[in-house]
């Protein structure tokens, strides 16, 4: 189990899962750069977490912005939706001021569509697991969450996700790795792959001058002589 000191953010297991090298320059080295895609997808979440912003329509509760940690992940960060579907079979959790018992689905919002990988997939599974900790504790009900969303911009389109042991052991391979390089500091150096080019840190990765063994032997000369 994690402490509060070691929590790192949950959303970057999906800069993890896209890519080692962009999840170090984020998280240990705090670069950042915006392009089209970053912005969009900001934009879109500025009109979805809203922490105020509740409702209720029949057997579903929504509320937006929701805190998520998970000591045994060592993740912490903020789910864009949480729906709270009313049990048909009486298992489930408590809410307080709603009779019932609730059974939470996490929706994560996301431009553009589905993408070839799985880096929303583990995100929005890591969720799921927050989310099945935080209620486990507080509640006697055994909570497992089964399935959870994810809403594209482009497609105006819920893609639906199973959680299944698989996808959860590479939410916790992913979260391991991320706090593998953060004890150690340690940002991996580029691998230049087509993916690359969507990648808001290109510019600041350089990925191809890797390709070139040369190239790559200067840039550590470098980095030596700078230290």
């Amino acid at each position: 189990m994690y402490s509060d000191d070691d929590l790192l953010m949950l959303s970057g297991i999906q800069h993890i899962a896209f890519c080692e090298r962009q999840w170090a320059l984020i998280h240990i080295e705090q670069q950042w750069a915006e392009n089209m895609r970053t912005v969009e997808g900001n934009h879109m979440h500025e009109r979805v977490d809203d922490p105020f912003a509740g409702e209720v329509r029949g057997s579903v509760i929504t509320l937006r912005s929701v805190s998520l940690v998970s000591y045994r992940l060592g993740l912490y960060g903020v789910a864009d939706v949480v729906e709270f579907i009313r049990s048909e079979n009486g298992e489930g959790i408590g809410l307080e001021g709603y009779p019932g018992k609730w059974q939470p689905v996490p929706v994560e919002y996301k431009r553009g569509k589905p993408k070839p990988d799985e880096r929303d997939e583990v995100q929005l599974c890591a969720q799921a697991i927050c989310l099945e900790e935080i209620y486990n504790a507080t509640d006697d009900f055994n909570l497992i969450i089964s399935t959870g969303y994810l809403f594209y911009g482009e497609t105006r389109h819920r893609h639906e996700v199973i959680f299944s042991q698989e996808l959860r052991n590479r939410v916790e391979s992913y979260a391991r790795r991320m706090h593998e390089l953060f004890e150690t500091g340690t940002t991996p150096l580029a691998i230049y792959k087509t993916h690359c080019k969507a990648c808001s840190l290109v510019e600041l990765c350089n990925p191809k001058a890797f390709c070139n063994p040369r190239k790559v032997n200067d840039y550590l000369e470098n980095a030596l002589e700078t230290d």
